[in-house]
């Protein structure tokens, strides 16, 4: 069944992104990176409102804190019925967490799975050189 031109399955703002799920534990050790990866974000195209689904990949370098995994899959899930960006989705991840942890240096990078033809990695550096 084709779906008519210019149609869109219904998706929430950026607003429904839940931050306030986010949870921290103390890390008091030797300067390590940390890297974490789930091949199951998603998020919705913003112009038609159907999937894209991406391997995200956190890493950093922590502080004096680290993110707690469960609370950490709980915002990920916040971003399945949003309709954002590719590019936007990565900033937002790379911003709450680096707000949140305060690292000495964080990579967010998300790949895309191919649509239209097109395989897209996204990457934020924080702090920026």
């Amino acid at each position: 069944m084709a779906i008519a031109e210019g149609r869109a399955v219904p998706f929430t703002g950026p607003d429904a992104i839940d931050a306030a799920v986010l949870e921290t534990f103390p890390y008091a050790g030797p300067e390590q990176e940390i890297v974490t990866e789930t091949r199951e974000f998603s998020a919705v195209c913003p112009y038609s409102g159907l999937p894209d689904f991406a391997t995200l990949t956190i890493r950093y370098v922590p502080s004096d804190r680290c993110v707690e995994l469960k609370s950490l899959k709980y915002y990920v899930v916040s971003f399945r019925n949003v309709g954002i960006f590719q590019e936007h989705a990565t900033a937002r991840i790379a911003e709450d967490l680096f707000r949140l942890l305060q690292p000495r240096r964080m990579v967010v990078t998300t790949l895309y799975n191919v649509r239209g033809g097109f395989e897209t990695t996204c990457s934020v550096t924080l702090p920026g050189a």
